[in-house]
């Protein structure tokens, strides 16, 4: 008879045991040095104590002595960019940012965009201006990583790839390409054959379309 009860009571409790759910957490990148030779696309280092993004590089070799590295970057601050050339070997120290993954929840008529953290369930404006390069990616309910520095969002970044539907496109052409409209308001170049109503793979970094998801 008690052994019956015990089962029943251990049956009641896995009944109704609580769901649990789990996130991807948050992460930080710490100050490191590097120099010149570690330098590539998307790295972001800090310069006059602000934060910088490599958006491009190119080096020159010379005949007579070091090679020299031109670096584009843009200030994820203030959104300009500058263009500098460093001898080979010069040393830079990466930017310390934390990461935080954040559901796009909505967006105001001024243009900021609303995140909610999706550990502390904490509600994040991030200005107009910050999110400029990725507001056409971001779709309802998507999970995006928030970047801070010093306390402040310098970046908002959109999952690539990511599964979009086409809402609006030519019927099957014989074209190679065709532009296509997706649920989140981009236009992105899909093959001839690909109908509107499909659901297709985008590289949001590139803006490029990938495959029929």
């Amino acid at each position: 008879m008690k052994l019956a009860i015990f089962a029943s009571l251990v049956g009641t409790s896995v009944a109704f045991a609580p769901t649990i759910f789990f996130t991807q957490r948050s992460s930080s990148a710490l100050k490191v040095a590097v120099d010149t030779s570690d330098i590539k696309n998307g790295l972001t280092i800090e310069l006059d104590g602000e934060p910088y993004k490599v958006l491009n590089f190119s080096i020159m070799k010379q005949a007579r002595g070091a090679a020299k590295t031109t670096i584009k970057f843009k200030n994820l601050k203030r959104g300009t960019t500058i263009e500098n050339t460093y001898r080979s070997g010069e040393k830079f120290e990466t930017a310390e940012v934390l990461r935080k993954p954040s559901q796009y929840s909505y967006n105001d008529e001024d243009g900021n965009y609303f995140f909610m953290d999706s550990e502390s369930f904490e509600v994040v404006m991030v200005d107009s201006k910050i999110v400029e390069d990725q507001k056409k990616w971001i779709a309802e309910g998507m999970e995006c990583d928030l970047i801070f520095f010093k306390g402040e969002v310098i970046e908002v970044r959109t999952p690539s790839p990511y599964v979009y539907e086409i809402v609006e496109t030519e019927p099957n052409v014989k074209q190679d390409f065709k532009p296509a409209v997706l649920d989140c308001g981009a236009t992105v170049n899909v093959p001839g054959f690909v109908e509107q109503g499909s659901k297709i793979k985008v590289d949001t970094e590139k803006g490029e379309y990938l495959e029929r998801a």
